[in-house]
């Protein structure tokens, strides 16, 4: 079995702040693993215990988003895949 898990590298709700235009700002901004997603990993990785499955984790953002997925990896994740274009800004 393979399961994917999608994770997201979120600014720390407790500092979130926004421009006008509605996108986010990140600088002086901590970033976090989006705690839900923490919870899919953690599930997915109980199941990996149980049958054996391989955790492919995806994340899609700027280049420091890299560091959610090697959280990941360290966890127990197999693979761990960044999708990172310019194309993507303001998508959050």
């Amino acid at each position: 079995m393979n399961i994917i898990v999608c994770l997201k590298q979120v600014p720390d709700t407790a500092k979130v702040k926004m421009n006008p235009d509605g996108t986010l700002i990140r600088t002086g901004v901590p970033s976090i693993l989006n705690p839900y997603d923490h919870f899919a990993l953690a599930k997915a990785l109980e199941i990996k215990k149980q049958i054996g499955a391989k955790i492919k984790v995806l994340s899609m953002g700027p280049d420091q988003a890299i560091k959610v997925l090697k959280f990941a990896l360290a966890l127990g994740a197999d693979e761990g895949y960044l999708l990172c274009d310019k194309a993507f800004a303001g998508s959050d």
